[in-house]
């Protein structure tokens, strides 16, 4: 077992444990109000060698809908950090962005710090190659850092007045 792959385990292990009420919570959330829908949306992706699983996250529009993925991270299928996952297929993941294969998807990882949807493709592309040609245990530490005050700066920009204005 690698460091990172250490790393991952017990990190993934410690935050499931840590996070368990919310887990149930929005789980149990999700299932009140769902209508039928159910709690989790099922979505296959590419994971290490593109073999191919099934990705689960709360059919939510927050950061809590990543909280799921925890369990991939335990069971070996993603990693804490990595690249995005993609869909089997998908033409980041042909060519030169078969690259992206060599290493496990991750919850989270440059995407995610640099701005994840406000970023085009192809910089999301160029951040993913970046990791998988350069990434070590204190750049996974780095992005890990940065990764809980990225996602709460976007959630407060979401709320200003302006992006509200923008959705209206």
């Amino acid at each position: 077992m690698t460091v990172k792959r250490a790393v991952d385990v017990a990190g993934g292990l410690a935050l499931l444990l840590l996070l368990s009420p919310l887990i149930a919570g929005v789980a149990l959330s999700l299932a009140l109000g769902a209508g039928g829908a159910g709690t989790l949306r099922r979505r296959p992706v590419a994971g290490l060698g593109g073999r191919t699983f099934t990705m689960l996250t709360f059919r939510t529009r927050s950061p809590l809908a990543s909280l799921p993925l925890l369990l991939h991270v335990v069971r070996g299928q993603m990693s804490l950090v990595g690249p995005c996952p993609l869909a089997p297929g998908h033409r980041e993941s042909t060519g030169e962005g078969r690259r992206r294969l060599s290493v496990r998807p991750g919850m989270t990882g440059l995407w995610q710090i640099s701005g994840r949807s406000e970023l085009p493709w192809e910089e999301r592309e160029l951040l993913d190659l970046h990791y998988v040609d350069h990434h070590w245990l204190g750049m996974d530490l780095a992005i890990l850092a940065r990764t809980l005050p990225a996602v709460r700066k976007r959630r407060a920009a979401a709320r200003t007045p302006l992006a509200t204005a923008r959705v209206a």
